[in-house]
């Protein structure tokens, strides 16, 4: 979509503000919103923003950081191709941008142009990566006199009557998605009660991360008309089951312009076990070697590591499996009859906390480092790895995930194969940002956290 075309839509629709939207290194979407009477212009020039926004935290504060304070301010340009029509308020549209530099090229603290350095990455070795995302959330309505959330039902796992439930609202939800332009394909109630999963198509990764922030938001707006808030924060409650953005990908070989014949997609393997190619075990060697540090980008939050725990079907332990939902990487059964197009990879180990642009870009780098250096993941686990013994994974080389936000960001500043490819800029920034987290949620009582989490995702 060009200009001119979002110019002739934005009329006929009588929108009245653009948001220019943005995920920062805290994972909240923030936004600024220009009138429909200078789009052109502004779509060309892009709005300002201070400098200091990137180093802008989860819990309003800022940290110092050298050349990221009150002086400078970089441009926030949209990306045309992700205008929608906002369906859940009046009047207003919405773009992903990207942040780019007086200079005119992208600012080296830029989580979008990160995650676009990666897929050129991949373009240099013939490469693209395709990628969806099951997207977990809670439904909850607030208490008016202590303010506090419950969940809206207390429906079962799965249950139909959890669908029921909350059908009118997850109706409208679906309208808004489709009439942005998502193509949903699965839908049904999860573990906890009144908790919601929706899985949508894949897509390439940049608009595949884009649709994260379009789909996160397109939930929560719809569903506040329903007096309902809708949480993707990673553990909402205590005693509950936690939300998960469970990161599906697949690697295909480039294709130029000239070329007729279909894409092939390179984890596949006819005559391999599982359908599983060298390639992909290689894409999957390097996630498993990296997956302690990547952790630190895909689990971003505090809230993130009460999630993380053995036998909680979200991954404890940088394993691999076919068909193991315990596992950090799972190779899901492909389609029956589509074996080559759906084969797949899933990370387990991610949720809504961690910014999209840097968990997939973080992902891209670290599947790119086991490919060049052919690193085998080893044998697949076939159990869950939180029943064998602590000397049994030892000797399989099985090692725990962080079990806390600070002990993954010990692993990214240890880990330069990621911090080569964040940048210094943008390491710099996102680690002052979570450490600046960390302090803040030091003294808070689990209760606490999850209290300051549940509102922001």
């Amino acid at each position: 979509m060009d200009i001119q075309e979002i110019m002739a839509q934005v009329d006929r629709e009588q929108t009245r503000l653009v948001r220019f939207q943005y995920c920062d290194n805290g994972g909240i979407i923030r936004a600024k919103a220009t009138h429909t009477r200078v789009l052109e212009s502004r779509m060309k020039e892009g709005i300002g923003h201070s400098v200091a926004l990137t180093v802008w935290t989860g819990v309003e504060t800022m940290p110092a950081v050298e050349g990221m304070g009150p002086v400078g301010e970089f441009r926030l340009v949209p990306d045309p191709e992700t205008f929608a029509i906002l369906p859940y308020v009046p009047k207003s549209a919405s773009m992903m941008c990207d942040m780019i530099g007086l200079d005119g090229q992208p600012w080296g603290a830029c989580p979008r142009s990160f995650l676009k350095r990666m897929v050129a990455s991949l373009g240099e070795q013939n490469m693209r990566l395709e990628a969806s995302v099951e997207h977990e959330f809670y439904l909850a309505r607030q208490n008016p006199v202590d303010g506090s959330y419950s969940p809206a039902d207390r429906s079962l796992t799965y249950s139909t009557t959890g669908l029921d439930e909350q059908a009118d609202v997850m109706d409208a939800i679906l309208a808004a998605l489709e009439a942005q332009g998502i193509a949903i394909e699965l839908f049904h109630t999860e573990l906890g009660p009144s908790q919601q999963e929706l899985s949508v198509r894949h897509a390439d990764v940049l608009r595949a991360a884009d649709h994260v922030c379009l789909i996160r938001e397109t939930i929560r707006g719809t569903a506040r008309p329903f007096d309902l808030f809708a949480t993707f924060a990673p553990k909402p409650f205590l005693n509950e089951g936690g939300s998960g953005a469970h990161t599906h990908f697949s690697l295909w070989e480039s294709q130029s312009s000239t070329t007729s014949s279909p894409s092939k997609n390179l984890l596949y393997d006819a005559n391999s076990p599982g359908y599983l190619s060298k390639t992909g075990r290689y894409f999957i060697g390097g996630i498993l070697r990296h997956v302690r540090a990547l952790v630190a980008l895909t689990c971003g939050s505090v809230n993130s590591y009460s999630r993380l725990l053995p036998h909680h079907w979200s991954s404890a332990y940088g394993v691999w499996g076919f068909d193991n939902r315990e596992a950090a990487v799972r190779v899901p059964s492909p389609f029956w009859g589509r074996e080559a197009e759906s084969l797949n990879l899933e990370l387990k180990c991610a949720d809504h906390s961690g910014n999209p642009y840097l968990s997939m870009g973080g992902i891209i780098a670290a599947g790119l480092d086991g490919i060049k250096n052919q690193i085998d993941p080893g044998d697949p686990a076939n159990i869950d790895p939180g029943n064998y013994s602590d000397e049994e994974r030892r000797q399989r080389g099985i090692a725990p995930l962080p079990t806390s936000l600070g002990e993954a960001l010990d692993e990214l500043e240890r880990d330069h194969v990621l911090l080569d490819a964040l940048g210094p800029m943008l390491a710099t920034a996102y680690i002052a940002v979570k450490r600046d987290e960390i302090a803040f949620f030091q003294d808070k009582t689990p209760q606490d956290i999850v209290n300051q989490h549940f509102y922001k995702y």
